[in-house]
């Protein structure tokens, strides 16, 4: 899916958005951490997993956008945000971020994946940008690769993508849709300083993140989602694709989440919906 640009018999091929997150240290370098802070603002972490694609070998990195040599002065409402007095250094502030996801969810998974993750606020703020754009944040989102391979099935005469293959992902599917929709939102308002502060560093003039992250979520809410089997055309070479045109056409981010399965796919737009509504996004710019 051109996305799935890829060796046969494993998931599209993602390419990695711009810009690439901070290095990890060397224990997480499989484990880079969007997710994390994703958790912890809950729409983030729905929109991290599912665009993570698996363990396949990532696509060459297009160019990274141009640094921006001087950010415009925050807006009044930026520069308003009240900061809780509990939050640390955007450096050193990891701990303090765990500390307030992990109780979003009951399940088990987060808090692992919240343990293996480093530079939370910044990963997230660059995954999120990635995913406006149509990009995949798969340089963030490492950790949350998949268990198994890729597969297809053949049926009718037609190549599909089999249910082995959307399985991997029911268990990322279960934490965040079991995630505390209005302790996410409490959660996004208070590391918000933060976040705007990380944005700073990537953004393009006039941007702002809470218009980017409203974006990302309806890029992913207009995602077509099918019914019944996902037909994909094994082109020749290396690659797989998907046969409709319409999802073809779709950006490497909308792509992701099909691949997670109708029911996953479902799954996660109802919560990013409920999500949306709680964090009082401003309407998305198409």
């Amino acid at each position: 899916m051109s996305d799935p640009q890829q060796p046969r018999g494993t998931p599209a091929g993602e390419p990695v958005g711009a810009p690439p997150p901070p290095p990890a240290s060397p224990r997480n370098r499989v484990l880079v951490a969007a997710g994390g802070l994703l958790a912890a603002v809950g729409v983030l972490v729905l929109v991290v997993y599912l665009l993570r694609g698996g363990e396949e070998p990532a696509a060459p990195a297009p160019p990274a956008a141009p640094p921006v040599a001087a950010a415009p002065a925050p807006s009044t409402d930026e520069a308003s945000e009240p900061r809780d007095p509990s939050l640390p250094a955007l450096g050193q502030s990891d701990v303090r971020v765990r500390e307030l996801v992990g109780p979003l969810s009951p399940e088990s998974e987060l808090q692992k994946w919240l343990a293996s993750t480093e530079d939370l606020v910044r990963r997230f703020t660059s995954a999120i940008g990635n995913i406006a754009e149509g990009e995949s944040p798969r340089a963030a989102l490492a950790f949350m690769a998949p268990q198994g391979a890729f597969q297809v099935v053949e049926r009718d005469g037609r190549t599909v993508i089999a249910p082995e293959s959307f399985a991997r992902y029911d268990t990322v599917t279960r934490v965040l849709t079991s995630l505390d929709t209005q302790a996410s939102a409490r959660t996004y308002k208070t590391l918000k300083p933060l976040i705007n502060e990380a944005y700073k560093e990537i953004r393009r003039p006039g941007q702002r993140f809470d218009q980017t992250l409203a974006n990302a979520i309806q890029k992913l809410l207009d995602t077509p989602v099918p019914e019944g089997d996902l037909e994909v055309v094994d082109t020749p070479g290396v690659l797989y694709t998907y046969a409709a045109p319409e999802l073809e056409q779709l950006s490497a981010a909308q792509k992701h989440l099909l691949r997670m399965g109708p029911t996953n796919a479902r799954a996660l737009q109802t919560k990013l919906r409920e999500l949306q509504g709680a964090l009082a996004l401003p309407t998305a710019s198409r």
